[in-house]
């Protein structure tokens, strides 16, 4: 969403505005200021109407974005019969790696612990998430540690879908060394380390004009969990960059990737 314009943003979010989703904001979830969240309740959800959940983390480099950008994000899975939250993280420069991850984990701990005062359905918990967000998200479902520093671990999750997420990388950039360096460090920052057939299903999502996020990490994770056993299903699109991975949820936008349907698909599979 970096090359979207504050007016592009406003226009895209004016459906959550007008909706009868119900939007819950600034939400504290832990101590940091930025340990907030944003909750969109389903018109119909109630006390004996309870919805699933979905968890939705979003990109910006480990360094840049707001959970107000992604209104629409919120709306659209809520139309689909979603309780969602979006939560903010920590970011650099301010923190480096594993801060933002840490801060993932107590979000998904809050949602687990609070979401059934917001008609959420914790038997059927999803973790989404879009590039710097789906790395975030995946490496919660790969490494225990996260989780279990609440009394948790991945087994919560039913499943996790990541669109153009970089799982698998070397940090080239002088701002991605420095935010997850020294290079004997990478290794923790890398979700294929983790792997071991236990973590929650993968849906692996990628644009194959995606010229910021390479196909590799896709490959290598998705070959990794097969090796181990565990589930992983992978899609690419043709016409879709790494932005479309998340602008194909914008209403008034020609869609390049079918992207709702294949991520509720592959929720519903796991409900």
């Amino acid at each position: 969403m970096a090359g979207c314009t504050q007016v592009g943003v406003d226009i895209a979010n004016i459906p959550a505005k007008l909706s009868n989703t119900e939007r819950v904001t600034e939400v504290s979830y832990g101590a940091h200021h930025l340990a907030q969240l944003d909750i969109y309740v389903p018109e119909d959800a109630s006390a004996d109407n309870k919805h699933p959940v979905v968890v939705f983390f979003y990109g910006g480099s480990w360094q840049d974005g707001n959970k107000e950008m992604y209104q629409f994000v919120g709306e659209t899975f809520a139309q689909q019969g979603y309780v969602v939250v979006i939560p903010d993280y920590r970011k650099y420069p301010e923190v480096k790696f594993p801060a933002f991850v840490e801060d993932g984990a107590e979000a998904i701990a809050w949602t687990f612990s609070n979401i059934d005062q917001y008609y959420g359905n914790t038997n059927q918990f999803f973790i989404l998430g879009h590039s710097a967000g789906a790395h975030i998200g995946a490496l919660i479902c790969a490494n225990p540690d996260y989780l279990a520093a609440h009394q948790l671990d991945p087994t919560i999750i039913d499943a996790f879908s990541g669109l153009a997420g970089p799982y698998d990388f070397v940090p080239v950039a002088e701002d991605l060394k420095d935010i997850f360096g020294p290079p004997e460090r990478y290794p923790q920052m890398t979700v294929t380390t983790f792997i071991d057939g236990d973590e929650p299903p993968m849906q692996l999502l990628w644009g194959e004009q995606d010229d910021l996020v390479g196909r590799r990490n896709i490959d290598l994770l998705s070959a990794k969990i097969r090796e181990q056993q565990g589930e992983v299903t992978t899609k690419t699109y043709p016409n879709a960059g790494h932005v479309e991975m998340v602008s194909s949820l914008i209403w008034f936008l020609p869609s390049k990737a079918p992207i709702v349907d294949d991520v509720t698909q592959f929720f519903d599979q796991h409900k």
